[in-house]
């Protein structure tokens, strides 16, 4: 196998992906995604040389866009451009959840502020507001009352992208200082983490402690469902605790990160992935070879 590895910079992840690499002795080249020029009409020669690409991009929209890009030539991009594009839009990973009967917090979307009001007070508050796109818990709002309600939207109206004038209207889940990341290759959940803060957002890049969270056959279940619900693949599934209703799954992360995972739940994250790619590329020559 001969691997390429798309890229924006080389985090820790990458560097153990490397290391992994490595010691399998798997050719491999390392892509950066800021410096490509693609003609979509007539692909370059040195994509022909790979058998998989496996998307690390940070940037979401540029990994994005360059794996639509080679899986339109033919090549096999990890994770797939439709999987990234519905984990990268909280309003498709939603649906999808919801379409295969995942339980997830209620979520309501409105498009002008008085709407988005009203919607809020029908869930009550608190309530999350997030934009639909995004990542390491940047943007997320706890709204406690109609002030801060008011106030919010209207600076998102006001200084928003077009993605932040789509008002994404959550549940607020009292969970117990913790979440839940598990992350899902293939068909199995290899491993999972709390992540532990007394702030309520409690993503790792925001300061969150992680400690090894047991896979039972329950949180296997639906993290599995839950992956396979947005099209499978390489994923980081996000779960928040409920007193009342349990398990709710929260979002999907299609370029996950893993450097604070390895240690506390002593699964070698790298070689997981490395193994599901190796065997989508020996899947696929033997159903070439098949044909």
């Amino acid at each position: 196998m001969r691997l390429a590895i798309l890229a924006s910079r080389i985090r820790v992840e990458e560097k153990l992906l490397v290391e992994a690499l490595k010691r399998r002795a798997i050719d491999f080249d390392i892509i950066d995604d800021g410096g490509l020029l693609l003609d979509l009409a007539q692909p370059a020669e040195r994509w022909n040389a790979y058998d998989a690409v496996l998307s690390r991009s940070v940037s979401q929209s540029r990994g994005l866009a360059v794996s639509y890009v080679l899986e339109h030539w033919g090549l096999r991009v990890y994770n797939s451009a439709a999987v990234t594009a519905t984990c990268n839009d909280k309003l498709l990973t939603t649906l999808a959840l919801l379409r295969a009967g995942i339980p997830t917090p209620r979520t309501l979307m409105a498009f002008e502020a008085n709407s988005a009001v009203q919607g809020i007070e029908t869930l009550g508050y608190p309530v999350v507001l997030k934009p639909i796109t995004g990542s390491w818990g940047r943007l997320l709002a706890r709204v406690n009352d109609r002030d801060a309600a008011e106030a919010v939207l209207e600076h998102q109206e006001t200084l928003g992208s077009y993605q932040h004038h789509i008002h994404y209207i959550q549940d607020y889940v009292a969970k117990p200082q913790r979440d839940i990341r598990a992350f899902v290759v293939g068909n199995r959940t290899i491993c999972a983490i709390y992540r532990s803060s007394e702030h309520w957002v409690t993503n790792t890049a925001r300061g969150a402690v992680t400690t090894n969270c047991p896979v039972t056959p329950e949180l296997d279940s639906l993290c599995v469902r839950a992956a396979q619900a947005v099209g499978g693949g390489i994923l980081a599934v996000d779960i928040l605790e409920d007193a009342e209703q349990g398990f709710l799954v929260n979002e999907i992360n299609a370029t996950m990160e893993f450097r604070n995972s390895i240690a506390p739940t002593g699964v070698d994250i790298p070689n997981e992935i490395l193994d599901f790619i190796e065997s989508g590329v020996t899947n696929q020559a033997f159903e070439g070879a098949v044909r």
